[in-house]
């Protein structure tokens, strides 16, 4: 019994070692992609993204994606931001299509009948996303990759489910520690 509890106690000092120096080393990450997750969770009513427009003007003929897409860019060439365009979300049945670019969090809300731009607004939750998946890194330096988001994704999911599994160890092992002395 002795030997098995000196075997246990080692595996549980190990497991003990490693859980903090793996905790320490990603705290501050773990820390980020919780405070980020809750934000991602209560962005609708925390209004991280802006709200939706509708037309009033739904007897007109709807405009076609070329004409929304060039008053998108004439208007964000105005403001001296890039025109390179991300995606458009078209939605007939609301009659707007809402425009994201591709260099910064601008979202434009067009009037798929008028043309009329009812709303510019910065999606305050994509930047929270990207915070929160380590791909703001890649966009800050513009990198096509992904890399830096794929292995901080990975490090951190590795490295929680180390913490995840040594911690139920450090749990278990001094339980059975004490059953083999009885």
């Amino acid at each position: 019994m002795k030997s098995k509890n000196k075997s246990l106690a080692k595996s549980v000092r190990w497991y003990r070692k490693w859980h903090r120096y793996i905790a320490m080393s990603l705290l501050v990450f773990i820390a980020i992609i919780s405070l980020s997750g809750i934000l991602l969770a209560w962005k609708d009513e925390l209004q991280l993204k802006p709200p939706s427009e509708k037309s009033g003007n739904t007897t007109l003929e709807l405009l076609p994606l070329s004409k929304i897409e060039s008053i998108a860019v004439n208007h964000i060439k105005d403001a001296n931001l890039d025109a390179t365009i991300n995606r458009i979300d078209y939605r007939p049945r609301k009659g707007i299509a809402k425009v994201r670019f591709e260099t910064h969090f601008t979202e434009l809300q067009i009037d798929c009948y008028t043309g009329k731009i009812l709303s510019e607004k910065t999606r305050t939750a994509d930047i929270i996303e990207m915070i929160h998946d380590g791909s703001i890194v890649d966009f800050l330096f513009n990198s096509e990759s992904k890399s830096v988001k794929l292995i901080y994704s990975s490090l951190i999911g590795f490295g929680l489910l180390f913490l995840s599994f040594s911690g139920f160890w450090l749990w278990k092992k001094p339980k059975q520690i004490k059953r083999n002395k009885i």
